[in-house]
């Protein structure tokens, strides 16, 4: 199925997140010993990174469920993210940009949306919340919990609950080949209740990786 997108929107005049986002400082990365037994260093927080994937969201539209699935190719600098979402047939359905300025969403043929707040133009725009600002963070598998505290998701410790009421769940890793010994995620389930489109839950499978 292809993406349903909204065609309603408005400018939001909200705080950019990305710049929170994009600050995280994880923990320290020295070895230090356990006896004998090395502890694995802390996971790498990567400002430039590319990737690609799979994306399956479910919401509710006007009392009905809806569903829909894709892919999407994410490339992230320091000052900039990109996120395109791709039809099954590979077709351009977005193109998100987020810089420290505000952020866009152009869809084919209709003039491109501008907001200060790229989550709340994703929810006006696509009739679905996509937070972007907060998988600059999650995608690594680094998040704010309910309590406004720096968090790194690992295997034992793989639910976290956002300050913003997102649900994460990590259900699959990889491991990273610069690092061999660390973990990244491999499939992210997102879940939370929005006003505009009821209970909405988002998988990602993240495909390609490659940090910069």
């Amino acid at each position: 199925m292809s993406f349903r997108l909204a065609r309603r929107g408005a400018a939001i005049a909200l705080p950019l997140l990305l710049a929170a986002c994009a600050s995280f400082v994880p923990p320290s990365s020295q070895h230090e010993t356990q006896g004998a037994r090395p502890v694995v260093p802390a996971r790498p927080f990567h400002d430039a990174l590319d990737l690609s994937g799979r994306l399956s969201v479910h919401y509710q539209r006007d009392n009905r469920d809806e569903a829909l699935h894709g892919s999407f190719v994410w490339n992230q600098t320091t000052s900039q993210t990109t996120v395109t979402l791709l039809s099954p047939l590979g077709q351009t359905m977005a193109v998100i940009t987020v810089t420290p300025t505000g952020a866009t969403l152009a869809q084919g043929g209709q003039p491109a949306r501008s907001a200060a707040d790229v989550d709340a133009l994703t929810e006006q725009t696509l009739g679905w919340p996509l937070p972007v600002a907060g998988l600059r963070n999650w995608l690594q598998g680094f998040a704010l919990d309910h309590a406004g505290k720096q968090v790194v998701a690992t295997l034992q410790a793989s639910h976290i609950r956002t300050l913003d009421g997102w649900q994460i769940q990590y259900e699959n890793w990889a491991e990273e080949e610069s690092l061999p010994t660390q973990l990244r995620p491999k499939r992210i389930d997102l879940a939370r209740y929005t006003q505009q489109a009821g209970d909405v839950s988002i998988r990602i499978v993240i495909d390609t990786w490659q940090a910069h």
